[in-house]
Formats: structure tokens, C-alpha cells, sequence
């Protein structure tokens, strides 16, 4: 890949960024402190409605101490998507509950209802819907299937921050909700996770396993982890959090140019009452095979235009997670698996990058490559 080509993704720090991380260390206060706790409360006015947050050291950690937190454990079921990154799936494991994958949706790759009340077994306790690219998940569906068979709901909001469904943001729906700030989210602090609580209980659960079982210095009352944010990255985390706003914006925008342009390709699906927030701007190259798929996100590189496949190998075809799905049969995420494809959006381009996307896509299309 040359020095030209327009990235897949780009995390964007900038001067603020580094004079919060050189206040921390001025201060001396580097660990767990002010800044994770003034980044809880921030994050919370401005993306959950308020509800009580819990900074945590990853994403993953975050969906795995959630999970520990709403009493998930041996023996329990928990339906998940195969089509998304296996941390979902992980995390149920690493409670000793079972992950039982099911399809989704076509057009926002999303789980699909249906397919969720087809799984649901006398051991399912909960669903992970997972926002998947930045599209908010069916909540409307799934909260009554959720009601009506006494399931909670746990969301993994890893790539929606600020995400809307139906007047509501992500992250308010469940017992608790995962948001991660990996570098290449729409807003990152480094490293590190936020876990949205629907209860104090969840809430305080989240803040004892997060730190070896304790709210006070050594007065362990369980068995806990590490999983701390320091204030670096905390620090961190409060300035891209003024920035999101706009950085969503220019993701939209971006993403209406490339609606707009391109040809040849089935572009994103936006449900009528959803915001999208563009973590990706994932195409379909409908009737790819993987192979052809892959074969024009190599050419698409030739010609500068960075690219993903997320993700090119569903969960229960993974050597990691297969034992959990020896008969599954996901029609639909085996062909999501096979045709999508992941365009730059991400708010670093200029007007001549979104015209070579298009261009570089659209002859592509066109020649059939």
C-alpha cells in the first residue's frame, strides 16, 4: 500500500488531545481517578439519556463484566449475531454461559428477530443485539420478543456512539449497554470501553469487577478483575467526546456522497426512526462470491482506496467458537460474509477522496471485476 492511499479508517488526535494527557501527568494522578470519573458522567449526558456509566479498560471487558454484572454464568444461553467481531461471542463464553448464534437481517446487518424467537431455548437468559456499523439493531422487535419470553437485553454498542432508534439513543435500551474507544471508533480514549447501566445494582456490580472486587481500598467483597481506565486515557476520551458531534456529522455527510455516487453496488440501508452513525460505510456486491468480493478489494488498493471485509469469516465458522454451532445454518450471514465490503467514510476526507472512491468503485462495478 503506498503513501497515497486513502486510509480504511484514521483515528484523529490532535493538539487538545495532547495537552489533556500532559495535564494528567503534570498532576501525578495517573491511574483510575477525577478524569475517568468526570468521562463517566460526560458520557453519559451526552450519549445515554443520563444513565449511570462505568469506564472500563476495553470494549471487550466492558461486554464481559456486563455480562458477570446482570448474573450471566454455567449453564445460561445467550443468543448472539455469528456476522460481527467475535469478542461478542467471547465474552459469553468467558462467563461459562453458552453463545448460540443467529441470523439477521439483510439490509442492516443486523439480528433479526425472527431468527432470535427461533433460538430461544428453556436456558436463554438474554440477547445481544449488536448496532452493527453504526446502524441501531430492531429494538422495538426485540425488546417486546425480550418481554414477552422474561430475556434481558444487553447491548453491544461497540460502533454506535450516538446512534439513534425510534427517539431513543443505543445504549438505553438493556441492562447494560458496551460502547469501545478503540483507536478506530468514532471517538476513541486510546483504549478503553463505557458500560452503560439500566440499574444501580448492574452499575456497582460493574464497578466492583473492575477492580478486583473492591469500591474501598482493600476491602474486597468479590472476586474482580483489572479492567481500570486511567486517567490518560480518560483524558483522553473527554475532549474526542466534544468533538463526536461533529465528527458524526461529516461521517453523514460523507456517507450521502457515496449514496449519492456510486453505482453498481447496494449501498447502506437506513431504517426508516434510525440515526446511523457510519462507524463503517459497508457496501454489498450482491451475488459475490468471497473470492471476487476480495478480488476487487485488492484492486480497489491498487488504485489508492483503503478498504475492510468486517467480517469475512462468521463467528460459528470460527476454530475459536464452531464447537458452539456444529449444525447452524445462517443463510443470511453467509451471504453478508461473501459480498460486503467496507468503504472509507471516516471524517479525515477531503472532497477529492470521496471522488476517488467513487470513481475507483464504480469502474470496478461497471467492468465487473
Amino acid at each position: 500500500m503506498n503513501q497515497a492511499t486513502i486510509p480504511a479508517a484514521k483515528p484523529i488526535v490532535g493538539e487538545e488531545e495532547r495537552a489533556a494527557v500532559d495535564a494528567v501527568l503534570a498532576s501525578g494522578m495517573i491511574a483510575q481517578g477525577p478524569q475517568v470519573a468526570a468521562f463517566e458522567e460526560e458520557f453519559a449526558t451526552a450519549l445515554v439519556a443520563g444513565r449511570t456509566c462505568v469506564a472500563v479498560s476495553s470494549g471487550t471487558s466492558g461486554l464481559h463484566l456486563g455480562l458477570l454484572a446482570a448474573g450471566i454464568g454455567p449453564g445460561d444461553e445467550v443468543i448472539v449475531p455469528s456476522f460481527t467481531f467475535a469478542a461478542t461471542a467471547n465474552s459469553v463464553a468467558l462467563t461459562g454461559a453458552t453463545p448460540v448464534f443467529a441470523d439477521i437481517e439483510p439490509d442492516t446487518f443486523c439480528l433479526a428477530p425472527a431468527a432470535v424467537e427461533a433460538a430461544i431455548t428453556d436456558r436463554t437468559k438474554a440477547v445481544i443485539p449488536v448496532h452493527l456499523y453504526g446502524h441501531p439493531a430492531d429494538m422495538d422487535a426485540l425488546v417486546a420478543l425480550a418481554a414477552e419470553r422474561d430475556l434481558a437485553i444487553f447491548e453491544d454498542a461497540a460502533q454506535a456512539h450516538g446512534a439513534i432508534w425510534q427517539g431513543a439513543p443505543v445504549g438505553t435500551f438493556g441492562t447494560f449497554a458496551m460502547f469501545s474507544l478503540y483507536p478506530t471508533k468514532n471517538m476513541t480514549s486510546g483504549e478503553g470501553g463505557m458500560v452503560s447501566a439500566g440499574t444501580e445494582e448492574v452499575a456497582r456490580n460493574l464497578r466492583l469487577l473492575r477492580n478486583q472486587g473492591m469500591e474501598r481500598q482493600y476491602a474486597n467483597e468479590i472476586i474482580g478483575f483489572n479492567a481500570r481506565m486511567t486517567d490518560i486515557h480518560a483524558a483522553i476520551g473527554r475532549v474526542q467526546l466534544t468533538k463526536l458531534p461533529a465528527w458524526t456529522a461529516t461521517r453523514q455527510a460523507n456517507a450521502a456522497f457515496l449514496d449519492a455516487h456510486l453505482e453498481g453496488v447496494v449501498t447502506p440501508t437506513v431504517r426508516e426512526g434510525a440515526t446511523h452513525v457510519y462507524h463503517q460505510y459497508t457496501i454489498r456486491l450482491a451475488g459475490a462470491t468471497g473470492t471476487e468480493r476480495d478480488s476487487i478489494a485488492d484492486r480497489l488498493r491498487e488504485r489508492g482506496v483503503g478498504c475492510g471485509v468486517y467480517y469475512p469469516i462468521p463467528n460459528h465458522h470460527l476454530d475459536s467458537l464452531n464447537r458452539y454451532a456444529p449444525d447452524h445454518e445462517l443463510p443470511v450471514t453467509e451471504q453478508a460474509a461473501a459480498e460486503v465490503l467496507s468503504l472509507p467514510v471516516h471524517p479525515s476526507l477531503s472532497e477529492a477522496d470521496l471522488e476517488t472512491i467513487t470513481t475507483a468503485v464504480n469502474d470496478l462495478a461497471k467492468a465487473g471485476a
